[in-house]
C-alpha cells in the first residue's frame, strides 16, 4: 500500500494538491486547523475559501494568467475546472461565487474515499511525505516551526477589500459598463460591473479624506517588519504617493464613458459581483486599513455608495512566506529533504491561481516521487516554469512574492514591436513548450 501523505493546510494550494494524489491511489491525510483555529481573514471553516477578492483574473489566451489557467488545465487542475464552473459574469475574466465554490471543494474533499479531514492545528514539519501548503496565514506555532527548519522566514502585509450590498448601490449614478468594447472603443453597452463616477472636485475630497483618516496601527515586532506588496497596496498608502496615483491606479476611468454626461468621469470606482445571486459586489483593488467606523465614513463620499450597506470593511492582515530562492528547488523540493514539499503562496507565488499551481505541481511531483518517476520541472518558456523559476531563481536578499506576469518569460528569439502580437507570441511559445514536455514526459492528466 502507497505511503500516506501528510498535507497540511486546505486552501487553494493544499485541496489540489491532496485531490491529486488522491486521484492517483494515494492516501491522504490533510490537515486545516480551522474552525478549531480561526485566521484573521477566514469568515468560514470551508476548504479553499477565497479570502480577498472572488477574481481569478484575465481568461484571455494571450495574457500572462489567462495563459497560466490554459496551462492548469492541461495538466489537470481540479481547482481551476471547479472555478469555471462556478464562474460569475465579469468581461474576460473569471470572477467566482466564493460561497458555492467552497463548498463544492469542501464537500469533494471531504468525500473522497482516499483522503481523511483532518481539523486541527499542526504545530511541527511531520515527517514522512509532506506538503506544506499553509499559506499566507500560516499559524505562529507552525511558522516557528518552519524557522526552525528553514532558518529563515518573511513577512508581508496584504489587505482585503470592502464588500457592499446590491441594494445600497444607488443605480442612478453607479452605471454597468465593462471597460472596453471588442472593437476597441471606449464601452458603452451593458457591462458586467458598476462604475461610481467621480468628478475631479469629488475625487480630490474622497483623497483628502483618506490621507487624513486613522488607521488600524500594527504593534511590536509586526510594526517593524511591515511592508506593503505592490500589488496588493492599500488604497491609503497609495495615495500617499501622490494626488493623482488612484486615478492612475484602481481609480483610473479609461475605457468609460458615463452614461448621464456621456463623458469620461476624472476617476471610477468599479464594484464587481462576488457572488451567484448578485446580492454582494467587491470595490475592486480597494483593499485598506483605514480603521472601520471612519472607512464606512469615507467610502460613503463615493457618489453611488451614499448609502451603502458593508457586509465587509477591509482590513489588513500579516502574510508569511518562506524565502524560496534559498530553500527550494522548481520541483518545490525543500532542498535539504527530499520527500518535504512547499506549495502555494507560503512560497511567494501570489495570487489564487498561482497558489493553485502550486498545489497542482507539488501533488503530481509527490505522486511521481512516491512511485519513483522523474519529477516535474516545467518548461521555463511556459507561464507556470517561468513562475517556479522566478520564485527558486530570485535574488533572496530582496525575494517578494509574484503573480504570473509577461515580463518573468525569456525573450523572443525575434523582438516583436507590437504589443498584442508578442503577447501572443508568447502565449504560442508557451503552449507549444508545455506541449512538447508532457509528451517527452508521458504525462497523463487526471479527468
Amino acid at each position: 500500500m502507497s505511503k500516506t501523505v501528510t498535507v497540511v493546510g486546505g486552501g487553494l494550494a493544499g485541496t489540489e494538491a491532496a485531490w491529486q494524489l488522491a486521484q492517483r491511489g494515494i492516501p491522504v491525510r490533510l490537515f486545516e486547523m480551522r474552525p478549531a483555529r480561526p485566521t484573521p481573514a477566514h469568515v468560514t471553516d470551508r476548504l479553499a475559501e477565497l479570502v480577498c477578492s472572488n477574481s481569478m483574473g484575465s481568461t484571455l489566451p494571450d495574457r500572462a494568467l489567462g495563459i497560466l489557467k490554459n496551462e492548469m488545465l492541461t495538466l489537470g487542475s481540479f481547482v481551476i475546472r471547479t472555478a469555471f464552473k462556478h464562474a460569475l459574469p465579469a468581461g474576460q475574466a473569471l470572477a467566482v461565487g466564493r460561497d458555492e465554490f467552497a463548498e463544492e471543494i469542501t464537500a469533494r474533499i471531504s468525500d473522497h474515499p482516499n483522503i481523511e479531514l483532518d481539523r486541527q492545528e499542526v504545530t511541527v514539519v511531520p515527517d514522512g511525505p509532506t506538503i506544506l501548503a499553509t499559506g499566507p496565514l500560516t499559524s505562529d506555532k507552525l511558522t516557528h516551526a518552519v524557522q526552525s527548519l528553514t532558518g529563515r522566514y518573511l513577512y508581508f502585509y496584504d489587505a482585503m477589500a470592502p464588500i457592499v450590498t446590491y441594494e445600497g448601490i444607488d443605480r442612478k449614478i453607479a452605471f454597468r459598463r465593462n471597460r472596453w468594447d471588442k472593437s476597441g472603443s471606449e464601452g458603452t453597452d451593458e457591462g458586467d460591473n458598476f462604475n461610481c463616477p467621480l468628478d475631479q472636485a469629488q475625487y480630490e475630497a474622497f483623497v483628502d479624506a483618506l490621507l487624513a483618516a486613522p488607521r488600524i496601527e500594527l504593534s511590536g515586532a509586526d510594526k517593524e517588519l511591515e511592508r506593503y506588496f505592490e500589488g496588493c497596496m492599500p488604497i491609503e498608502a497609495l495615495a500617499q504617493r501622490g494626488k493623482d496615483a488612484l486615478a492612475f491606479g484602481p481609480m483610473r476611468p479609461v475605457g468609460l464613458r458615463d452614461p448621464s454626461t456621456g463623458q469620461r468621469p476624472h476617476a471610477v470606482v468599479q464594484l464587481r459581483q462576488d457572488n451567484v445571486a448578485g446580492t454582494l459586489y467587491n470595490l475592486v483593488g480597494f483593499q485598506t486599513n483605514v480603521k472601520w467606523g471612519a472607512q464606512a465614513e469615507i467610502l460613503r463620499m463615493i457618489p453611488g455608495l451614499q448609502n451603502a450597506e458593508f457586509v465587509r470593511l477591509g482590513q489588513m492582515h500579516r502574510n508569511t512566506f518562506i524565502n524560496s530562492p534559498t530553500l527550494l528547488r522548481p520541483t518545490l523540493q525543500f532542498k535539504q529533504r527530499d520527500d518535504l514539499f512547499f506549495a502555494g503562496q507560503i512560497t511567494g507565488t501570489e495570487g489564487y491561481v498561482g497558489s493553485a499551481l502550486g498545489g497542482l505541481l507539488a501533488g503530481i511531483n509527490m505522486a511521481r516521487l512516491l512511485s519513483d518517476q522523474p519529477l516535474m520541472q516545467l518548461p521555463r518558456p511556459s507561464m507556470s516554469g517561468a513562475l517556479f523559476h522566478y520564485i527558486t531563481h530570485a535574488a533572496a536578499d530582496d525575494f517578494q512574492p509574484m503573480k504570473a506576469n509577461m515580463g518573468l518569460l525569456p525573450s523572443l528569439p525575434q523582438p516583436v514591436r507590437n504589443k498584442r502580437q508578442r503577447y501572443a507570441s508568447y502565449a504560442a511559445r508557451a503552449k507549444q513548450a508545455l506541449d512538447t514536455y508532457l509528451r517527452q514526459l508521458n504525462f497523463t492528466p487526471l479527468n
